[in-house]
């Protein structure tokens, strides 16, 4: 605490700041919360012959938010595997991720750093259809890259070590970064492969789309069923909740201790303004009772035994309000009797 009560600058940052992180934790946690109830409220609809019924029935021929999933199936050609023989897909996914050992300049530790140098998306139409053969029914699905969770299989992964030599080496050591290498991955949404998408299904012209839904809420295709795609939402939601009252109750408990301090501090300035005014009347009554003679010795006498001289210089505050013995009985750590400051050291003063 700072002198007159106030709250020090760290105390201020640090109730600032547990305040933000609790408000954009308790932000996120909503967020998670609402997407969650959005994915409880979605109708499953069973990819069957009663499909475009169904439809047809609904207001203006869609469904705001649906839960449907078949197996994938190519429009049109496919997209073969750059490195793995016979393997087909509608999305291809090529990444190239660079490693890399940066040196922390405060932590005095070299920390691995990655990022992505090069990523490449392919796309061709595609359908999801019923497992189950002789049902000619069939759902475009539209704008696949704009799904939140895009389950694509990696079908092949490979990392190239760095060739450095002994003055590259030397050089990545000044410069504070070592390549490690570069790891090459393909990733794919294979044809046949179960797919679970969540959006707006829409019955046009005789065909089924399913697409991005409108209102903000969020589209999904995603490998996993519908139950587990909800399990792990909620399982996040519950993170997120937990994490926005730990930092809740640690801003309370800041704000607790800010107030404490300042509290028991002027309790404590309170208390000390009572023993001066005391510490006056007595010395006031002394003087008033006492000869004439006697009151020069009594306005330099000792303010804790009032019976030796004062003969110290208190630092840093500057007082001359004790004898010598009275400050060696003191207790640690020594402070001024008037102001409470800390006394860092002792002048002696001499009366000539």
């Amino acid at each position: 605490m700072e002198s007159g009560g106030r709250p020090s600058l760290c105390q201020f940052i640090l109730l600032g700041t547990t305040s933000v992180v609790t408000a954009a934790l308790y932000s996120v946690y909503r967020q998670k919360a609402r997407v969650s109830q959005e994915l409880k409220g979605a109708k499953k609809v069973h990819l069957g012959e009663d499909l475009k019924s169904i439809l047809s029935e609904a207001p203006g021929k869609c469904v705001p938010y649906a839960v449907i999933e078949g197996a994938v199936r190519s429009v049109k050609e496919t997209l073969n595997s750059q490195f793995v023989e016979n393997c087909k897909g509608v999305i291809q996914r090529l990444t190239l991720q660079e490693h890399k050992m940066v040196w922390n300049r405060t932590t005095h530790l070299w920390n691995d750093c990655s990022k992505i140098i090069h990523q490449r998306t392919n796309t061709v139409p595609f359908d999801l259809v019923p497992h189950e053969d002789g049902v000619d029914v069939a759902v475009r699905v539209l704008k696949p890259l704009d799904s939140v969770d895009l389950g694509l299989e990696t079908v092949y992964e490979k990392f190239h070590p760095s060739i450095q030599s002994f003055t590259d080496v030397i050089g990545h050591y000044i410069s504070g970064e070592r390549p490690k290498g570069i790891q090459e991955t393909e990733e794919m949404l294979k044809v046949g492969a179960t797919l679970t998408g969540v959006g707006e299904l829409v019955l046009d012209n005789n065909s089924v789309r399913l697409q991005p839904p409108k209102q903000g809420m969020q589209y999904y295709l995603n490998s996993q069923d519908f139950d587990s795609l909800l399990q792990r939402q909620e399982s996040s939601v519950r993170l997120w909740k937990v994490l926005a009252l730990v930092f809740g109750f640690a801003t309370c408990a800041t704000l607790f201790f800010i107030l404490r301090k300042q509290y028991l501090q002027r309790q404590e300035r309170l208390r000390l303004k009572q023993m001066q005014e005391e510490f006056q009347e007595h010395e006031a009554q002394l003087l008033s009772r006492a000869k004439p003679e006697d009151r020069e010795s009594l306005k330099s006498a000792c303010v804790v035994c009032l019976s030796s001289f004062k003969s110290c210089v208190f630092l840093e505050c500057g007082h001359v309000c004790s004898c010598t013995e009275c400050y060696r009985a003191l207790p640690e750590p020594k402070k001024c009797p008037i102001c409470r400051q800390a006394i860092t050291r002792v002048i002696p003063l001499y009366n000539s």
